[in-house]
């Protein structure tokens, strides 16, 4: 079946150097992730708005309606060994939080921003609890990803050229300040390590492991429980 789809097929950038590609696009280092690119939202549009072939129906109709050559054990089979493929690889935004790098699963991240104004709340606001920050006009919870982590300020404070604030979640909304974003980088799970003996207690508590990344160590956290664990102290 031939669909043309010429609007999404000549600006195929996202696959090449992009995100899915080889992340050497520019335009990175301020989006962070494609999908906060305007030629991606521009490309989704026209995909959504282009005219539907007049065979296309028709194509439809006969690749339904004709005999399987195989069976739907062997067409499950088929389809498992591909989405296995898929899932020994795993995309994590990596950041700084004070001289320790981190990373989180991208299925959290709502969005990469600018650092904010932090509200604080009386008798509310604490080292772990920071206050309200305003983003687009939704009012979230600005939270100390460094305290909840039991990070030591070793470094002086980053210039705010590399200060982001971190939106992530996904019933409910969190902003963490961080130190520098490091923009998203896809993962094998072989390169997964045990989390060094060495390593805080309260870091350990929500490490799943310990990635190499360009000849330092990354620890990728349990995003889930970290989550859960700051919903219930604040």
């Amino acid at each position: 079946m031939d669909i043309t789809i010429t609007p999404h097929q000549s600006n195929n950038c996202w696959n090449s150097i992009g995100v899915y590609g080889d992340r050497s696009c520019k335009k990175l280092e301020t989006v962070i992730h494609c999908r906060n690119c305007p030629v991606y939202s521009t490309a989704g549009r026209s995909l959504l708005e282009r005219e539907i072939p007049v065979d296309y129906l028709n194509e439809w109709t006969a690749t339904i309606a004709s005999p399987q050559t195989q069976s739907p054990l062997a067409i499950g089979n088929q389809a498992a060994v591909r989405i296995g493929r898929a899932t020994d690889t795993f995309s994590a935004i990596v950041f700084r939080l004070s001289n320790e790098l981190f990373a989180l699963p991208v299925g959290v991240l709502q969005e990469v921003t600018h650092p904010s104004a932090i509200h604080t709340l009386p008798h509310r606001s604490n080292d772990l609890f920071l206050g309200l920050v305003n983003i687009r006009g939704e009012i979230l919870l600005c939270a100390s990803l460094s305290h909840l982590l039991g990070l030591e300020t070793i470094e002086p404070p980053s210039s705010d050229r590399d200060c982001r604030m971190l939106v992530v979640g996904k019933n409910g909304k969190w902003v963490f300040p961080v130190d520098e974003v490091h923009r998203i980088y896809r993962f094998h799970l072989n390169e997964f390590k045990a989390t060094p003996v060495v390593i805080s207690r309260s870091q350990e508590t929500y490490s799943q492991g310990v990635i190499d990344w360009h000849d330092k160590k990354v620890n990728y956290l349990n995003a889930e429980l970290l989550l859960d664990m700051l919903a219930r102290r604040i």
